[in-house]
């Protein structure tokens, strides 16, 4: 059974900013004439590393609930300009959105196992991924979603 991370997004207050980012990173490192992949770079190395590339995705929390997730190609362990080692977090940069859930604030990321993950949107509400974001957040506090 695939295992998971959960990590707060920062910086992005809708799921349509942080496709615009990842958009924005690719098309920079291409540009460049690097290779467009979509990387999040994060301190801490997972130890659980090779049950997160079978199968698992990272989720990301946006403005307090976990909204979408990314599927987790491999994780790399990379030394930066200033000689410190940072984990590499390889996504495939597809957005899928899932079951809104309230998740509250913490600082780096923590392991989330597959039963406890929300669902897919398209499976747990069919049509809600082509209502508007915030009808969504809305629904979701009124515990309509």
């Amino acid at each position: 059974m695939a295992l998971h991370l959960i990590k707060l997004c920062v910086g992005c207050d809708s799921v349509a900013d942080l496709e615009d980012w990842i958009k924005l990173k690719l098309k920079e490192k291409k540009r460049r004439g690097q290779k467009p992949e979509h990387i999040h770079t994060t301190r801490m190395l997972p130890k659980r590393a090779g049950e997160l590339t079978d199968g698992g995705s990272l989720f990301w929390v946006i403005k307090g609930q976990i909204t979408c997730r990314e599927r987790i190609l491999d994780i790399r362990q990379a030394t930066g300009k200033d000689g410190i080692k940072r984990c590499q977090v390889v996504l495939d940069g597809k957005v899928v959105l899932v079951e809104p859930r309230p998740r509250a604030a913490f600082q780096g990321w923590r392991y989330l196992e597959a039963k406890d993950a929300p669902r897919d949107l398209a499976r747990a509400a069919p049509g809600a991924a082509r209502m508007p974001e915030k009808m969504r957040r809305d629904l979701q506090e009124l515990g309509l979603l």
